[in-house]
C-alpha cells in the first residue's frame, strides 16, 4: 500500500524578476511524496498563480484528496485531476521517482550524465541597461541561441534587439522573443513586421489567448514564425487540442509540462503537432530543481532538434541540491 503527504513551499527569487505580467518575487509550489516499502518518490506540482489553470482556491483540497486516494487506478487518478494538470504532474514524477530513486525520473544517457541538451539563453524584461547587461552576460557564457521577454516597452526592447542584429548576423545568433500576449492585434501586427526584418527565429504569443480567430490570422499571415504558449494552458482533453491546433495552424507550439498536464498532455501535443507539420519545443516554467531535473530527464527522451527553453535552477536564493549543471550553452547532468 502506498501513502502520500505534500507541503507547501515558497522559492525566493535572487532579483526581482520582470515580465509582462508584473515583476515576481517569489513563486509558491507545491511537493507530493508518495512512499512504499521503505521507498519514497518525490514530484513537484508546479502551480503558477496567475496563469496555471489549476490556479483555484480549491488546490490544497485536491491535493489532499489524492493523498487519500493514492491507491486508486492510475486512470481514474487521471480523469479526476484532469482539471488539475499541475497535480496531475506532480503525481506522474513521484510515481517515476519511486519506481527509479535517487534523482532519477526517465534513465537515459542524459542522467548517465554522458549527453546533453542545448537550451537557449533567457533574458528577464527590465530597463534597456539591465537586458543588455544580462545578454552579454549569456554572450559570454557561449549561448548562441537567445530568448528574450518583449511587450513592455517595444521601441526600447526593438532598440536592443536592432543592436544584436547588428553585431550577431542569423547564423551567428538565434533570436527568439516571449510577448507573453502582450501586444494587441494592431500592434502585433507591426511588431511581426519589425521582428522578421530582423530575423527573429520566433514570437511566442503575440496577443492574449482565447483570441482564435485573431490567432489564427496572424498566424496564416506573419511574416515571422508564431508560437502558441499561454494558448494551450486550459486545453484539456485530445479533441480540444486537435481542434485547436487545425484551426490556429500555428507555426511552433511551447510545452509546458506543469501548465499542460505533465509528461502524458506534453506527449499528447507532440503527437499531435508532429502529425500536423507544426514544431515544438520544451519550456520549464519556474519549478524548483525538482521539477527542472525532470522536465530535463523527459525532454531528453523526445530526442529534441532545436534549443529547448530549460531553466537552470539559478534564479532562486532557497532551490534544492540539483545534479543538473550547465557548460555554455548545454545542460547535463553530473555522472552518478
Amino acid at each position: 500500500m502506498k501513502t502520500a503527504t505534500f507541503k507547501k513551499y515558497i522559492l525566493n527569487f535572487k532579483r526581482p524578476s520582470g515580465t509582462s505580467r508584473g515583476v515576481l518575487l517569489t513563486k509558491e509550489t507545491y511537493f507530493l511524496e508518495i512512499s512504499q516499502n521503505g521507498k519514497t518518490g518525490l514530484g513537484e506540482c508546479g502551480l503558477f498563480r496567475g496563469l496555471s489553470y489549476d490556479d483555484v482556491p480549491n488546490y490544497e483540497e485536491k491535493l489532499a484528496w489524492l493523498c487519500e486516494n493514492i491507491n486508486a487506478d492510475a486512470k481514474f487518478l487521471k480523469e479526476e485531476l484532469q482539471q488539475f494538470p499541475s497535480i496531475w504532474f506532480g503525481y506522474e514524477q513521484a510515481v517515476l521517482n519511486l519506481k527509479h530513486e535517487r534523482d532519477l525520473y526517465f534513465p537515459s544517457e542524459f542522467t548517465q550524465g554522458n549527453a546533453s541538451i542545448k537550451i537557449n539563453g533567457l533574458i528577464w524584461m527590465g530597463s534597456a541597461a539591465f537586458m543588455q547587461e544580462q545578454i552579454e552576460e549569456k554572450l559570454a557564457e557561449g549561448f548562441d541561441c537567445i530568448k528574450l521577454k518583449i511587450g513592455v516597452d517595444w521601441p526600447s526592447e526593438k532598440k536592443i534587439l536592432g543592436e544584436l542584429r547588428q553585431k550577431f548576423p542569423k547564423e551567428q545568433l538565434e533570436l527568439r522573443v516571449d510577448a507573453n500576449g502582450g501586444f494587441t492585434v494592431a500592434e502585433a501586427k507591426d511588431a511581426l513586421k519589425e521582428l522578421a526584418d530582423l530575423e527573429i527565429h520566433s514570437i511566442e504569443q503575440p496577443i492574449k489567448a482565447g483570441n482564435i480567430t485573431e490567432m489564427k490570422t496572424l498566424c496564416a499571415e506573419t511574416p515571422t514564425p508564431i508560437a502558441l504558449d499561454e494558448e494551450l494552458i486550459g486545453i484539456l482533453t485530445l479533441d480540444q487540442k486537435k481542434k485547436l491546433l487545425e484551426e490556429i495552424k500555428p507555426q511552433y507550439i511551447i510545452l509546458k509540462p506543469s501548465l499542460i498536464g505533465g509528461f502524458s498532455g506534453s506527449d499528447e501535443w507532440i503527437s499531435l503537432a508532429e502529425n500536423l507539420g507544426v514544431g515544438w519545443w520544451i519550456t520549464s516554467a519556474l519549478e524548483s530543481n525538482i521539477g527542472l531535473t525532470a522536465i530535463a530527464q523527459y525532454t531528453f527522451t523526445k530526442n529534441p532538434t532545436m534549443p529547448q527553453g530549460l531553466g537552470t535552477g539559478g534564479l532562486f536564493t532557497n532551490n534544492f541540491e540539483s545534479s543538473l549543471v550547465l557548460k555554455s550553452d548545454q545542460l547535463s547532468m553530473f555522472k552518478p
